[in-house]
């Protein structure tokens, strides 16, 4: 049996801190990405780059493609991790406001949690439940604060169905994570390019390349460092990792996003946001970091799916 580790070593904790710092970048590019290509089309046009980029590296290093269940399950991987979660949620803020969104989105460990559980990947503690209701709370209170709130219930279920969805696809990825990432994510972003390609299609969206700057260097971010390098760190961290902790970069998206903001176009910060920030920095050291009793989580997935936590991923 294999054993993902409780509490992060220096490596794994360098590779979630970058990832968190490039996914709260994405918020950004994303921003600036849709005030010229329609959402279905940007998301398409994004992972189909990325994942050209990742097959180039396939064939450069070699790489076998996968067969049978393992090409099965990368191409699952793909509808959840990319398609079906960046479609709903693209739909769903038409509907509601990008504060909403970050609440909804803040249940990703619990979730996430909740799954690997009824899957018998990891025990349920209260700990990791306490953790990630801590941060959940410090996400609604740095976003939304004491307003009311009128959520339609559509958009609602679209965001908790995505929030199940990218949870299953981070699990997806804790048992694909003995596979080369690279090979990992040209399969999975193939196949959700190619259906939110379609989906853009369906919807009439216009497909045009970008032309202004600041268009052109979201999507080189988002190709890129957006997705090469977040996507690669994200299955580092998984594997190296337990995939309910690894899930709490979700709720650190949004912190890294105030933090670039107030750097880059020096935004002042609302006492508001500070008190939601240091919720969700405790509800994460309560709920991941935390290091307890220090016994490593136990996985359900045998020793030749999963390889041992020492090697870094190339």
């Amino acid at each position: 049996m294999d054993h993902a580790r409780a509490s992060p070593d220096a490596v794994t904790f360098g590779a979630f801190a970058v990832l968190v710092l490039l996914g709260g970048g994405n918020f950004l590019a994303v921003r600036l990405s849709n005030l010229e290509l329609p959402p279905f089309w940007g998301a398409g046009l994004r992972f189909a780059l990325a994942g050209m980029l990742f097959a180039g590296i396939c064939l450069l290093l070699h790489l076998r493609w996968p067969r049978g269940r393992q090409l099965a399950l990368t191409a699952l991987y793909g509808t959840l991790g990319f398609a079906a979660f960046y479609a709903l949620m693209y739909w769903a803020l038409v509907r509601v406001t990008a504060g909403v969104a970050t609440v909804v989105m803040a249940s990703v460990p619990l979730v996430t949690l909740l799954l690997t559980t009824a899957q018998g990947s990891e025990r349920l503690r209260l700990r990791s439940v306490t953790g990630a209701l801590l941060a959940l709370a410090g996400i609604a209170w740095m976003t939304v604060g004491p307003q009311h709130l009128a959520v339609p219930p559509g958009a609602l279920a679209a965001m908790l169905v995505a929030a199940v969805c990218v949870g299953q696809s981070i699990i997806l990825g804790k048992r694909l994570s003995a596979n080369h990432p690279a090979m990992t994510n040209a399969v999975g972003m193939a196949v959700g390019a190619l259906e939110l390609l379609a989906l853009s299609a369906v919807a009439g969206e216009t497909w045009t390349l970008p032309r202004e700057p600041e268009a052109l260097w979201a999507v080189a971010y988002l190709v890129t460092l957006g997705s090469v390098g977040l996507f690669v760190l994200v299955l580092l961290v998984v594997r190296r990792w337990t995939a309910s902790a690894t899930s709490y970069m979700f709720v650190l998206f949004p912190v890294a996003t105030m933090g670039l903001e107030t750097w880059l176009f020096d935004e002042r910060v609302s006492s508001q946001a500070v008190i939601g920030a240091v919720l969700v920095m405790l509800g994460v050291w309560f709920g991941a970091l935390w290091r307890g009793s220090g016994r490593p989580e136990r996985s359900a997935q045998p020793a030749t799916q999963l390889p041992s936590p020492a090697p870094e991923a190339p």
